[in-house]
């Protein structure tokens, strides 16, 4: 069992609730073994079709603002040549507005997703906080208590650090938001390491957990390589971000910046559609970002990036086919007063 294995397993737990989330890290770090002290996120490996956008290399994380066919080389010949098409990727100019419109008054986000089941709709909602303070409830009433008594979740230094990332993207550091957002869990792949560091990075993310593969009849799974690892980096930036998203959502500087680092993602294909009469934005990544299985699509509003929708579409050939889901999500800024007094 690797890590897109245990994925497979997990693909209709699609919700981003701290008890998921918990569930998730555990599994995971007995199949994929990275260090015990993350926090692990859905995981969903990335694609960006081309939307009248030049293909941007993953690895040009500085030139995402502005995408042009030529790679920026003005060509040579008459002066009626045609000169290079230079487009802004419409979450970077997306991005732009939501920092410049800054953030509500409070002090949290409230986020209540809303999963679709096949016996009706199933409701959770999360209380974020400037500060890093998680409160849960299935229910207002539920919630407002958990508030009143201040019974936040442990913390979660992996809520910290994907914050944290989104925050550097959206006040100009793109590159090193990128390293640390696929970094946030640990560093298992060795992003940003020499061959002979990622090699020993991941040797040390395996080691505490040989005798358990061993003991399952399975192999310890050797580092990947090629484009299996840059599936697996792009799935955790992927992955991380939206998470990032999804619980600090009415924070403009966090949505801000996780918008720009999706930008940066070559394979994401950028479509426009209308939710209940609101303009919205999709992004679609594709199935070798989510083990064959699955097409994530992302829904965002278009005039502020808040997350409307997430939905998982099966893939129809797939060698083990996933199971459909879809998760709405409502998202408010807050005072813990407020929800305390049930004004949810």
């Amino acid at each position: 069992m690797d890590e897109m294995d245990l994925m497979k397993n997990m693909r209709d737990v699609p919700s981003p609730s701290p008890e998921a989330y918990d569930r998730a890290r555990t599994a995971l770090h007995t199949a994929m073994a990275e260090p015990v002290d993350t926090v692990v996120r859905p995981k969903r490996w990335m694609s960006w079709t081309k939307v009248g956008v030049a293909a941007v290399s993953a690895a040009a994380v500085a030139a995402a603002v502005v995408m042009a066919t030529t790679g920026g080389t003005v060509p040579t010949g008459p002066s009626d040549a045609a000169l290079p098409v230079v487009v802004e990727s419409p979450l970077v100019k997306l991005a732009s507005a939501v920092k410049a419109a800054g953030t509500l008054p409070g002090e949290a986000s409230l986020i209540i997703n809303t999963k679709l089941l096949p016996d009706g709709p199933q409701l959770f909602y999360t209380v974020y906080t400037d500060k890093g303070q998680v409160f849960t409830g299935d229910s207002p009433q539920n919630l407002a208590a958990t508030v009143a008594k201040g019974a936040a979740e442990p913390d979660s230094p992996f809520n910290a650090k994907v914050t944290a990332a989104a925050r550097l993207a959206a006040n100009g550091d793109v590159e090193k938001a990128k390293v640390d957002m696929i970094t946030a869990a640990g560093n298992a792949l060795g992003v940003g390491l020499s061959p002979a560091e990622a090699d020993k990075a991941w040797e040390q993310a395996m080691a505490d957990f040989e005798e358990k593969f061993r003991g399952s009849g399975k192999e310890v799974p050797a580092r990947p390589t090629g484009e299996e690892l840059e599936n697996r980096i792009n799935n955790h930036l992927f992955s991380n971000a939206t998470h990032a998203l999804y619980i600090a959502a009415s924070d403009a500087e966090v949505r801000a910046g996780v918008l720009k680092l999706l930008a940066t993602m070559k394979d994401v294909a950028i479509g426009k559609t209308d939710v209940d009469g609101q303009a919205a934005l999709t992004l679609t990544a594709a199935p070798a970002i989510q083990g064959g299985d699955t097409t994530y699509v992302l829904t965002v509003n278009a005039d502020n990036g808040l997350p409307i929708r997430s939905e998982g579409i099966p893939v129809k050939d797939a060698a083990e086919p996933s199971k459909p889901w879809v998760v709405n999500y409502k998202t408010a800024r807050v005072t813990l007063a407020d929800v305390a007094a049930g004004k949810i």
